[in-house]
């Protein structure tokens, strides 16, 4: 079942949405060769705390970590720890935060230092195809045309789309319905309404979509060791448009 959001609901995703933002731009300015993602981890799970937040990755499912933390070939749900970040890596850091009763779900890929042509082409391009999908989360249009805004920009600039993962709803709870897809035909799926809620988020790969789950239970990647990077944002349906709630 969706669930439409009223306006005083949205009001407090926006305070969520806000505190996701302003810790991932903590994180940001952290990341440097050197530093583990524990290191990331830890200062993620203090800013939101000393913020009046709640760290919604940690424990969930037993998740251990309050971000995902996954490099080059890991796709999702890596889990933090002694690793250190190299120059040359690539870093996809996914995160959520409940605040006041309502969660906030963003994510996005570093480069640490100088990296590939490669990497900042695949960076572009999944960045590019979030704002391509977001764009069409519009009253009247159909979900299904979100994740084919993404695949048709994601597919042109010869990248494929993970079809194992998708984005959703969200709201009180961090998954609610509708599933959303990053791919597949226009046209289809439920309706779009004010006071729907989503979190967008394509997961792209350079080489093959087919990905594979470490032996850990959780980090996810890419079948053929090709890089993956990830961007996401939690927005709201409205009269006048798309708007992404997880910005500062």
């Amino acid at each position: 079942m969706i669930i439409l959001k009223s306006l005083q609901q949205i009001d407090c995703m926006r305070a969520a949405g806000r505190l996701t933002a302003l810790t991932i731009e903590e994180i940001k300015k952290a990341i440097r060769p050197g530093i583990t993602t524990g290191e990331l981890d830890a200062l993620a799970e203090d800013f939101i705390i000393k913020h009046g937040g709640i760290p919604t990755f940690k424990g969930y499912q037993g998740f251990p970590g309050s971000i995902c933390a996954s490099i080059n070939d890991e796709v999702v749900h890596g889990i933090p720890g002694l690793r250190e970040v190299k120059t040359g890596d690539i870093i996809s850091i996914d995160i959520g935060v409940t605040y006041d009763g309502y969660v906030g779900d963003s994510a996005f890929t570093a480069a640490v230092g100088e990296v590939s042509d490669e990497a900042l082409h695949l960076l572009r391009v999944t960045e590019e195809a979030l704002h391509k999908g977001i764009a069409q989360a519009v009253v009247g249009g159909r979900l299904s045309d979100i994740g084919h805004a993404i695949e048709c920009h994601v597919k042109s600039a010869g990248c494929s789309v993970v079809r194992d993962y998708v984005g959703h709803g969200i709201g009180a709870r961090m998954h609610e319905d509708p599933p959303v897809p990053n791919y597949g035909s226009a046209g289809r799926g439920p309706r779009l309404m004010a006071g729907m809620t989503l979190a967008i988020e394509p997961m792209v790969n350079l080489g093959s979509h087919e990905v594979r789950v470490m032996p850990n239970g959780w980090t996810v990647v890419t079948v053929d060791g090709s890089l993956s990077a990830h961007f996401e944002h939690t927005i709201a349906i409205t009269a006048d448009g798309p708007e992404i709630l997880t910005r500062a």
